[in-house]
C-alpha cells in the first residue's frame, strides 16, 4: 500500500520542521560561537562544513595510523583558524576553501593507491 502524495507531503513538512538543524560537524541549535554561528545560518558555509565533515570521517576510518594522527592534528589546528575567523564569512568561505582542498587531495591520493 502506497500513502497518496497529498497526505505524505504534510508529514514530512512538519518532520523537517520540527528537525533540530544540523551542520554535519556541530549541532546549530547549540551553537554558541560566532563562527559556528555564522556557518548554521550561511547555507554555502554549511554545505561546506557537511563535506567537510565527512571527507574527515571517511578519511580518519581509512587512513593508516600515522595519517590518522596528522589528520586530526591538521583539523584541531584548521579548528583554531576557523574560530578565528569568527563571523567572517568570506574568511570562512577561505578556510573552508583551502581545508576542502587538502582534504580532497589526501582523499585522491588514497584512492589513487588502491587497497592495501
Amino acid at each position: 500500500m502506497t500513502a497518496k502524495p497529498s497526505l505524505v507531503l504534510p508529514v514530512l513538512a512538519a518532520l523537517l520542521a520540527t528537525a533540530p538543524a544540523h551542520a554535519a560537524s556541530f549541532d546549530c541549535e547549540a551553537a554558541k560561537a560566532a563562527d559556528e554561528r555564522a556557518i548554521c545560518t550561511t547555507l554555502a558555509l554549511n554545505d561546506r562544513d557537511v563535506e567537510m565533515a565527512t571527507r574527515f570521517e571517511i578519511l580518519k576510518d581509512v587512513l593508516p595510523m600515522g595519517g590518522r594522527a596528522k589528520l586530526r592534528d591538521d583539523q584541531e589546528s584548521w579548528l583554531t583558524e576557523r574560530r578565528a575567523c569568527a563571523a567572517d564569512t568570506a574568511c570562512l568561505k577561505a578556510i573552508y576553501d583551502a581545508r576542502l582542498k587538502v582534504l580532497r587531495a589526501v582523499q585522491s591520493e588514497f584512492a589513487k593507491q588502491g587497497p592495501q
